[in-house]
């Protein structure tokens, strides 16, 4: 299927950056010690560096939120990133997205419908795996009747395959292609391919399968940095990137403004069709 035309992941885009605002950890929540107008404000102050910088999307996540629940999240946190979305949204003029953990795959949908975001990234769309937080089951049929019951059908669906920080022994015998092609059938917008854990780039091999399997678009979503990015350049249909925009390339530590520049300077000249 690889050589079939291809969605754009965000449109008007050739191969987007997603920057990833990892928001500190809500109230409420076991590492929370900030009230929520503090974190807004640094979540605004990121998404503010993100647009200086030229990357062409954001996207919100509650990694700091360990240990996270499994398979949804209490009204407090919905209410919480609603309004850190919607600060996001307005502070850098972009295309938005959103991922709440572990596996918060409707509230991230209610979310997005009410900050009017344009998409979410879930894992456990397609297939069951083992993470720490226990067993996550394919989400698809009721997340996909969950966006068309509340009207937010212009919110797309990013699905993880083979989600990192997880076991895949349930599903050993089921490719990393078949899921991708699962996730094709059962109705998401875009696939995201990841290496084993945060901050490790996917395995050639395995965006080569994805790629031959699917027609949607493909995301890298970790390990991308200004290093390896000519390499996956011809292989992907856009980046998300975390890690590689943070002080020390530490997802944990505040984003470091002179990294997300070096970074956007080697996307347009690849861009342009040379070397940075």
């Amino acid at each position: 299927m690889s050589g079939k035309r291809r969605a754009a992941l965000i449109p008007g885009v050739d191969r987007p950056v997603v920057a990833m605002i990892h928001v500190a950890a809500l109230p409420g929540t076991p590492a929370g010690r900030l009230p929520l107008q503090a974190i807004e404000r640094q979540a605004r102050r990121e998404a503010e560096i993100y647009r200086a910088a030229g990357v062409e999307a954001v996207m919100l996540e509650n990694m700091h939120d360990t240990p996270y629940l499994r398979g949804g999240v209490g009204p407090e946190i919905v209410a919480a990133m609603t309004l850190l979305a919607r600060a996001v949204r307005e502070a850098s003029g972009l295309p938005c997205g959103i991922q709440i953990l572990a596996g918060a795959n409707r509230e991230a949908i209610a979310v997005a419908h009410a900050a009017d975001l344009d998409f979410v990234r879930v894992e456990g769309f397609a297939f069951a795996h083992v993470a720490d937080e226990g067993i996550i089951e394919s989400s698809a049929a009721e997340l996909l009747r969950f966006r068309r019951a509340i009207g937010a059908g212009r919110v797309r669906v990013w699905a993880d395959v083979k989600k990192k920080h997880s076991s895949h022994a349930l599903t050993a015998d089921v490719g990393i292609g078949e899921t991708a092609h699962a996730v094709e059938f059962l109705r998401g917008d875009a696939v995201i391919v990841t290496g084993a854990v945060t901050g490790d780039a996917p395995k050639p091999e395995d965006i080569a399968a994805v790629r031959r399997a699917t027609r949607l678009p493909v995301a890298l979503g970790s390990g991308v940095r200004r290093e390896n990015l000519p390499q996956f350049w011809p292989e992907a249909d856009g980046f998300i990137v975390g890690s590689e925009f943070k002080q020390g390339g530490n997802w944990a530590r505040p984003v470091d403004p002179r990294r997300v520049a070096t970074f956007m300077r080697q996307v347009h000249a690849l861009r342009a069709g040379r070397s940075a």
